[in-house]
């Protein structure tokens, strides 16, 4: 298992594994784009953005953080959150932005290919 939980509602609809690891590194991203963020406060987001359709585990956020950062498109640093308990933040750097920029291109870019699908525009 790729760290996701299932959805809440039986009926729901869930998203593969294989959409979520796509989509993983762009919500990050976005969610970065808006301020620093930590590990729980992403998931807590995800769940949120996605009315809890998409539920991340710790055990898939922190491989993917610590990738990106060594990639160079974030950076964190510790500090210390409510309760006097220490975090990770993470923030986005300038390389994240135009990866994220360059992502969200390339993911509206499929959305408007599908669309054409969809509409009988395209010729398969």
């Amino acid at each position: 298992m790729l760290g996701i939980a299932e959805a809440e509602s039986p009926s729901a609809p869930t998203f593969s594994k294989e959409f979520v690891a796509a989509s993983a590194a762009p919500l990050i991203f976005a969610i970065l784009s808006h301020g620093e963020s930590y590990g729980y406060e992403i998931i807590r987001q995800v769940r949120e953005l996605s009315d809890g359709e998409m539920r991340w585990a710790d055990g898939m956020l922190y491989p993917i953080l610590h990738r990106l950062e060594k990639r160079g498109h974030i950076e964190s640093t510790w500090g210390t959150g409510d309760g006097g308990r220490k975090r990770r933040y993470y923030r986005l750097r300038q390389s994240g932005l135009e990866e994220l920029q360059s992502q969200r291109r390339s993911w509206q870019r499929m959305n408007a290919m599908l669309e054409r699908l969809e509409g009988g525009r395209a010729h398969v």
